[in-house]
């Protein structure tokens, strides 16, 4: 699906606020409703939209640790393992990297008592051979919006 001007900026407004209506965003746009609609929907179609969702403050949460993990894997395990971490409810991405690391795993935690024992979990997964996790000191920018 090609994009043109209009769907970017529609998907610029979503990613400002999700929670508008279509009638909403189409008098922002000054398009009708009913075009809104329709643009929103082959925007879902196609896999552009995946979904909305809410951006959270992870700190206030509680979550003040994020670390990035690189792990080594034995040869042909790898999305085996990348598949096994994802479900872990603080791990915010799991990328398949090119250098000496094959995973990089980008998590939040509370504590060092649970990064240390998120680590120890996954060194036990058969077929990780090593690990290096980096702690992340200051946030200076930290958003998913691309556009």
């Amino acid at each position: 699906m090609k994009l043109d001007d209009r769907d970017i900026k529609i998907l610029n407004h979503l990613l400002t606020d999700a929670r508008q209506s279509a009638r909403q965003l189409a008098h922002r746009l000054g398009v009708s409703t009913v075009t809104m609609i329709s643009r929103m929907k082959k925007l879902e179609e196609n896999k552009i939209i995946k979904g909305y969702s809410v951006r959270l403050d992870h700190e206030l949460l509680g979550y003040d640790i994020t670390a990035l993990i690189e792990i080594k894997t034995r040869k042909g395990t790898m999305l085996e393992i990348e598949n096994e971490i994802a479900k872990q409810d603080n791990v915010i991405a799991v990328y398949d990297i090119t250098g000496d690391a094959d995973i990089v795993v980008i998590a939040k935690f509370k504590n060092t008592n649970s990064l240390s024992s998120f680590v120890k979990k996954l060194l036990e997964i058969t077929n990780v051979e090593n690990t290096v996790t980096h702690i992340v000191l200051n946030t200076i920018k930290e958003d998913e919006r691309l556009l």
